[in-house]
């Protein structure tokens, strides 16, 4: 077991992350950092100001919530306990090692500080590391509060720690867990439960407190796409001439109804000209953006780069525990002025690539354009001003940039705008158009290529002007259904109806989509998404509804801030689920005969992959071979004589694209095995690569003819 050379007392410090204990063991250390380890457990030993430090790390939940009998058939279960992770869950063995290192290391410890991210989760992970793996030490423990890696705020966080100052989170945080643990394994062994009484198999069927509405939310879309029923009209456009430029404007009444009013006007306007009768020029004023908390960034990344939320959540916290960035989990639209604006610019001055905006900013009043939202941890998301230590991926590099280029805006001037718009006669009907045009960049200079803004010119028109008429165009429109919901739009729908927290929102998304619920980029509801909330309304609709959960948070917070006893809230919770169970045990069998059904479309649904290129009849779908497990790729027609197989790689995620190989015809699907997915055609026999390996062949016979 590895422990620090020296047997004398020492402060024994927990972090979140290893990369985080890494970073605070080289901001605290005047002198001989040593660094030992068993395995993958790291353990920093220095000192600082004549006291010994070791510091170690956690990797997320050492200890997680379970059901004690650990019969994962029974329900319902109310009598919970906190259990080391690795007893829940067995693939992590790691987990147990790392608890017997910081045991043995809480021995020789007299005294205890927690350096977990300073929220939900990382209070959550500190208090149970100090109860369960130090000794009830908990409460004794100092409490260093931080919102970015750089040493300098590190130093004054380690000074200045006290004790009980994130005692309300780590009771809310416990409490979650309990709560959400009561809801999940219960409605999910309840649906379990009753696809095995149908089929007499065995699939994880999962619901949660806030996967409930969140999935809600999706399929109620959906039903509205579906049962939607359009209705056709008609966009009438001119085209003018101004000295050889040609101007379009739309005809005032946007949605023409009946296709003989579009005709008519076209043969009233044959051969008249247009004339300007009303001009408007307007200056408006454009403010700066305000700071991003993790979901106006979540947003915006999703809107300029497409990254998923979750993908946006992992790359900052990449970033923050690199010391690029403040720690990203926060609500606050807020930048207080005590996180030195000067000293953050002036590192972002060393950078190449910030070195003349950071100048100009510094030149300003430095007052920032702050939003309402606030957050009693942290601030809003900023730049640390430290320079990269390692060259940064693609995705981060675009993020961190985003990330600069904001913090820059928000203290930018207010932007000018103009905005003109002509209305234009043609033979009594009333045709209008316009224009933007930036007048003054203000924070745009900074932040412009984020913006979205573009400027649309008119060419210069006065009042009374005639114009020729070139042409009156006409489309042919149908009413559209409301958008899906992409992982963007209903991240802020959940964050607009206050359910789930700032750091679980992108995690309960991406479940539903890791469960089957939901598919595509435009978010599809599953069949099994529907057989789920269709049976949760039937038996259980209060399970599905936004104002329970809603109200279960703003009991979390009362916790937080000492109002309200944990206990009140987990005997709520268990009172609100036994009545749902009840109403779904009595009538399992059912539930599950439509649990299979939805099941089986879904799965086929989800490995269907296109049509057949050789039968021209058939389906192309996955298929998982019975006696060797191997994956490969089938014909729905192989009864009726069509061979069409492919085999496919046995590790990654196949994501169907319902696209085709524009050499072959056949199917091409994205694999990903790592970071990044490669495009693959699923014909092994393709022309195209039968190219690529040809083409790659005498490169690297002369490559290898140079060694």
């Amino acid at each position: 077991m590895p422990l620090p050379p020296d047997t004398t007392p020492y402060t024994l410090v927990v972090c979140e992350k290893p990369d985080a204990a890494k970073r605070i063991a080289e901001a605290l250390t005047e002198k001989d950092l040593s660094q030992t380890g068993q395995g993958k457990v790291k353990i920093f030993t220095l000192t600082n100001g004549g006291k010994r430090y070791v510091i170690c790390s956690a990797i997320g939940h050492l200890y997680t919530v379970s059901d004690p009998s650990q019969k994962r058939y029974v329900y319902p279960v109310f009598d919970v306990e906190w259990f080391p992770t690795n007893i829940v869950d067995k693939k992590r063995s790691d987990i147990s090692r790392r608890i017997a290192v910081i045991k043995k290391l809480a021995e020789k410890a007299d005294t205890f500080i927690n350096a977990c991210d300073f929220d939900l989760e990382g209070e959550t992970i500190g208090y149970n590391v100090l109860k369960y793996a130090c000794g009830e030490k908990q409460d004794e423990a100092l409490r260093a509060k931080f919102s970015t890696l750089t040493e300098a705020e590190l130093k004054e966080a380690f000074r200045t720690a006290e004790r009980g100052l994130g005692d309300g989170l780590a009771r809310a945080g416990r409490t979650r867990h309990v709560v959400d643990f009561i809801f999940g394994v219960n409605l999910s062994r309840a649906l379990s439960e009753s696809y095995h009484e149908a089929n007499k198999g065995y699939r994880v069927i999962t619901i949660g407190r806030v996967q409930g509405p969140t999935l809600s939310y999706a399929v109620d879309r959906e039903v509205e796409i579906r049962t939607f029923v359009p209705a056709p009209f008609w966009h009438l456009y001119a085209e003018l001439d101004k000295d050889g430029v040609t101007l379009v404007a739309e005809y005032e009444t946007k949605r023409i109804l009946e296709l003989t009013e579009v005709r008519k006007i076209e043969d009233d306007c044959k051969g008249k000209g247009g004339v300007v009768t009303k001009l408007l020029k307007s200056v408006f004023r454009q403010s700066p953006p305000t700071p991003f908390n993790i979901g106006d960034l979540q947003k915006e990344a999703y809107r300029v780069f497409g990254y998923a939320p979750s993908q946006t959540l992992r790359i900052a916290e990449r970033l923050y525990l690199d010391a690029l960035i403040s720690y990203p989990r926060t609500s606050s639209q807020k930048l207080p002025s005590s996180i030195d604006y000067k000293k953050i610019l002036s590192g972002l001055q060393r950078n190449r690539a910030y070195s003349k905006d950071a100048g100009e900013v510094l030149k300003s009043k430095l007052v920032p354009n702050q939003g309402a939202k606030d957050d009693s941890a942290h601030p809003a998301i900023y730049p640390t001003g430290e320079l990269p230590k390692r060259a940064l991926y693609s995705t981060e590099n675009r993020l961190y940039d985003l990330i600069v280029r904001r913090f820059f805006a928000v203290f930018g001037e207010v932007a000018l705008r103009e905005r003109v718009s002509a209305t234009i006669d043609i033979g009594g009907y009333i045709f209008k158009t316009s224009g933007r045009r930036t007048l003054e960049k203000g924070w745009l200079k900074y932040y412009g290529k984020y913006s979205g803004m573009e400027d649309k010119s008119l060419p210069d028109l006065a009042e009374g002007e005639h114009l020729a008429l070139l042409s009156l165009v006409s489309e042919a429109k149908f009413d559209q259904p409301p958008p899906r919901y992409n992982q963007s739009s209903l991240l802020e729908k959940m964050e607009n109806e206050e359910i789930g927290t700032k750091a679980t929102r992108a995690d309960i998304i991406k479940t539903l989509y890791d469960r089957g619920y939901f598919t595509g980029r435009s978010i599809t509801a599953t069949e099994i998404a529907f057989s789920v909330v269709e049976t949760m309304e039937e038996y259980s609709p209060r399970i599905i509804s936004t104002d329970m959960t809603r109200r279960i948070e703003e009991h979390l917070e009362t916790i937080e801030t000492g109002k309200m006893n944990e206990d009140e809230v987990i005997q709520e919770a268990a009172d609100q689920i036994y009545e749902s169970l009840y109403a779904i045990k009595n009538v399992e069998k059912e539930i599950g005969e439509k649990m299979a059904q939805a099941v089986f479309t879904t799965v086929r649904e989800q490995n269907r992959l296109g049509p057949c290129p050789v039968c021209k009849t058939g389906t192309l779908s996955k298929i998982r071979s019975k006696k060797t497990r191997k994956r490969f790729v089938g014909c729905s027609n192989y009864s009726k004589g069509c061979r069409a197989s492919a085999p496919l790689p046995q590790k990654g995620t196949i994501t169907v694209t319902n696209k085709t190989c524009s050499t072959c015809g056949w199917p091409i699907v994205y694999v990903r095995l790592g970071r990044i997915p490669w495009r693959l055609c699923v014909n092994i026999n393709c022309e195209s690569k039968k190219k690529v390996k040809k083409d790659k062949v005498p490169a690297l016979q002369k490559r290898s003819s140079k060694r």
